[in-house]
């Protein structure tokens, strides 16, 4: 299964995700999103595909969000996707994409939603909350 995840590795939500993707068998394709982001096309469709609008796809914390006025909702989607190509911290993350769906799984236990049932066993993310329990099963 083809999965795909946009990740930032000093993310504790990213690397909780990919810990998940790896727990459910699967080997996904890497991509540190900060040294190699999307492209145009590709970010616009994974905001489209998650179900996103541009803003909910942008990060605040942490980032130059607030220097360079992206809050201004004057703003159109093309300048802010500008603005998240020309400075790919504002993507905010992890975005994962598998032939189920296209998510930004923030939470990380939203990825589980178009990935197969198919865990390995039990796993917490790291800050010691169950997600998925000792039958391989989803915990509510």
């Amino acid at each position: 299964m083809p999965v795909t995840i946009y990740h930032n590795p000093a993310c504790g939500t990213s690397r909780n995700v990919l810990a998940l993707i790896r727990n459910a068998g699967i080997e996904p394709d890497v991509i540190d999103y900060l040294k190699t982001p999307p492209t145009r096309d590709e970010l616009v469709t994974m905001i489209a595909d998650a179900g996103l609008s541009v803003r909910a796809a942008i990060r605040e914390k942490g980032t130059p969000f607030q220097d360079l006025g992206l809050g201004d909702p004057a703003l159109s989607d093309d300048a802010l996707i500008d603005a998240m190509l020309e400075n790919p911290i504002l993507i905010n993350r992890p975005f994962v994409i598998a032939p189920m769906g296209t998510r930004l799984a923030r939470p990380s236990e939203v990825v589980l939603d178009i990935l197969p049932d198919s865990h390995r066993g039990p796993f917490a993310k790291e800050d010691g909350e169950v997600v998925i329990g000792d039958d391989g099963k989803r915990v509510r």
